[in-house]
């Protein structure tokens, strides 16, 4: 514990007048299709989003929000991690890793960690409780990248165990993600499966490895490897951009805040349960918080090395784990998300003791549907507790 020391976030003065003078500064690209949303992010409302997070948004008081979490730093294995440790209250907390994805932060942690960790206070069990372990991805946010290559989801994985087990001296451990997270997660789940009782997953993390005995492929399955084909047909290109050439994106993305917001909020966007509205289920502040952070840190192009590590040295589908994940495995299917696989598949691919499909909800579940996930990973790790 003498490796844990705590953090607050603290903003000067002169960084938020440099990103107003930013905003004021902005060129918008000429409009192509007015406010419609099929070329991206269009300059109508990126003009508007602007404009309220030059002369609106509120930093102050959403520093005060993220500077509530019980916040903190590590040095593990050469590496500044920065993350939330929120201790339960109930009988036995048990410990639970929530690791975010691209392009959120630690910050999707706010909506559940209340009810994860004090479950009595929200109408639950105490019996419920967990400890709460967030850490900011490496080179996202406040965790430092390390400059040099090799950060991959097998790396970070290896990292938040050490974090979990050598730092915090969690024996045993539970583990949830989607996006990034679900890559995490999985490998901690194929790797550490001596001190993780168990993972719960909200995206797939892994995929078979099929081969002629292998049983063949149902209607479902069928379809959803067309649906997973058509999202990095139609959707890809960030990936792409971020796996191959993330220092050029970088470059006018770490210097304009306009850039940022546009490349971000997009996502949020395309990849909620919104309807085409994304401030139906995501308001400004929640968006300018999550995007107001990487800007502070700096972090867009660290976070998009993710991409490019873990395309070059774990192979073009290196995001996702091959094979089999013999650990104890939760999923839960928000309609609305990236692609949702059907449970036969899911089972291809991990030992899988609890399967839930929502027909609401996106790709950021924490914010999205709080509740549903919160209910899912209480009932899911309410056997494993041991």
């Amino acid at each position: 514990m003498a490796q844990v020391r705590p953090f607050r976030s603290e903003t000067s003065p002169e960084q938020l007048t440099d990103l107003r003078e930013r905003l004021a500064r902005t060129r918008f690209a000429p409009a192509l299709s007015g406010q419609d949303w099929t070329h991206g992010t269009p300059p109508g409302y990126l003009a508007e989003l602007l404009e309220y997070w030059r002369t609106e948004f509120d930093w102050g008081a959403a520093e005060e929000r993220l500077n509530a979490l019980p916040q903190f730093l590590a040095e593990v294995d050469g590496n500044t991690v920065h993350f939330v440790h929120a201790k339960g209250v109930g009988p036995r907390p048990f410990p639970l890793l929530f690791s975010h994805g691209w392009p959120g932060s630690f910050w999707e942690v706010h909506k559940i960690i209340g009810p994860l960790t004090d479950p009595a206070a929200y109408g639950g069990d105490p019996a419920d409780a967990f400890d709460v372990v967030a850490p900011s991805l490496p080179g996202y946010g406040f965790s430092s990248h390390p400059g040099t290559p090799g950060m991959t989801p097998t790396a970070m994985a290896n990292l938040f165990n050490q974090l979990m087990t050598e730092v915090l001296g969690y024996s045993r451990y539970g583990a949830q993600g989607g996006d990034w997270g679900a890559q995490i997660t999985s490998r901690l789940g194929r790797d550490h499966g001596d001190t993780v009782a168990g993972i719960h997953l909200n995206l797939m993390g892994a995929t078979p490895v099929l081969d002629e005995n292998s049983a063949p492929l149902t209607p479902a399955e069928e379809a959803f490897v067309a649906e997973t084909e058509q999202f990095f047909s139609a959707e890809g290109g960030y990936a792409q951009i971020q796996g191959t050439r993330p220092s050029t994106l970088a470059a006018g993305l770490s210097d304009s805040p306009a850039g940022l917001a546009g490349w971000i909020v997009e996502k949020f966007r395309a990849w909620s349960d919104c309807g085409g509205d994304v401030e139906s289920v995501f308001s400004k502040d929640e968006m300018l918080t999550d995007i107001t952070l990487y800007w502070l840190t700096n972090s867009i192009a660290t976070s998009t090395r993710l991409y490019y590590e873990t395309m070059h040295t774990e192979g073009m589908l290196g995001r996702f784990v091959p094979g089999y994940v013999d650990t104890p495995t939760g999923f839960a299917s928000f309609a609305k998300d990236n692609f949702t696989p059907p449970e036969e598949w899911v089972r291809r691919c991990y030992r899988l003791t609890r399967f839930t499909e929502f027909d609401q909800g996106g790709h950021f579940a924490a914010l999205e549907r709080p509740e549903e996930l919160v209910t899912e990973i209480r009932g899911f790790f309410r056997p494993l507790r041991g």
